[in-house]
Order: structure tokens, then C-alpha cells, then sequence
């Protein structure tokens, strides 16, 4: 059985444990975030429920490949929260989409695929580039419901 144990000295840089040892890798690696978000939409050319306004809580989840720094971060957690917030949610939370999107069919399809675009074109800006080593967006599923959803992926975006 495993007990409670008080560290007795936390390491410190350059005396328990050099800079050099930070970077564990040089390999490509992901990361994933996600977030939710509440709005309205309805469809076009849709005989059904969903061509009636109604809304969703709808889930982002994000995969972002890249390469580590010398620290062994490739990108800080919130350095994506951030660009969810600043540059894709004031879109989306609390909006009627048909209105704050461009002009689109709003179903869950063509919304991943705008939020995609948008995370990708961020973390493609030359000002970005090295803070972020190689950042790219590897997929962006988004849920419309908890067992619906629809996905974007890399490789079928850049064909």
C-alpha cells in the first residue's frame, strides 16, 4: 500500500537538475483540449426537427501536434484556451450560428470544419510559429449532443 509521503526538497534548476535535461524527446507530439459551448442554429433544406430553432451544448475537442522546447512543452494548455477564447468562441457561445457564422448550412459537418480552419490559421501566423514548434491542428471532433458528432481531421483537410 502506497503512503503519504512530504518531499523532502523540491529539486531545483542548474543544481539538482540541468537545463539540458529538460527536453526529454524530439519527437512529434499531441495535444488535446476541449471545451463546451451553448448556442441556437437551424437548418436549411431540412425536412425534420432541426429545421425549427433550437439549440445545443455542444463539445470542441482539439488535437494539436508539434514539437517540444527546450523546457519539454510543445504547447502550453492555456496558449490553446486562449485561442479558444479570443479567436473562436466569441463566435459561437450564447450565438444563433445561422447569423455569426459565414453564410453555411449550420449543421455540426460544416461548423468542425470552420472551427478548424479558424484554430489552424492562428497557429499558422509567422508570429506564432515559433512560439508554438510546428503546431498544427491533427483533428477537431465536435459534439453535438453526447453521442453525436462530427470530426475534422488533417489529413482530409490539406487534400
Amino acid at each position: 500500500m502506497y503512503g503519504f509521503r512530504i518531499v523532502d526538497k523540491l529539486q531545483k534548476m542548474d543544481e539538482d537538475i540541468q537545463r539540458k535535461e529538460l527536453k526529454y524527446h524530439t519527437k512529434r507530439v499531441l495535444v488535446s483540449k476541449e471545451f463546451t459551448f451553448d448556442a441556437a442554429h437551424h437548418l436549411h433544406c431540412y425536412e425534420g426537427k432541426c429545421k425549427n430553432l433550437h439549440g445545443h451544448t455542444y463539445k470542441v475537442i482539439f488535437g494539436i501536434s508539434g514539437f517540444v522546447d527546450d523546457r519539454g512543452l510543445m504547447m502550453d494548455f492555456g496558449d490553446i484556451k486562449e485561442i479558444w477564447k479570443n479567436e473562436i468562441e466569441i463566435h459561437l457561445d450564447h450565438r444563433y450560428l445561422n447569423e455569426t457564422l459565414p453564410p453555411m448550412n449550420t449543421t455540426a459537418e460544416n461548423i468542425v470544419v470552420w472551427i478548424y480552419e479558424k484554430m489552424q490559421e492562428v497557429l499558422a501566423k509567422e508570429e506564432n510559429k515559433e512560439q508554438f514548434h510546428g503546431a498544427r491542428v491533427e483533428f477537431v471532433r465536435l459534439f453535438e449532443t453526447p453521442a453525436s458528432y462530427a470530426e475534422a481531421r488533417r489529413e482530409w483537410m490539406e487534400e
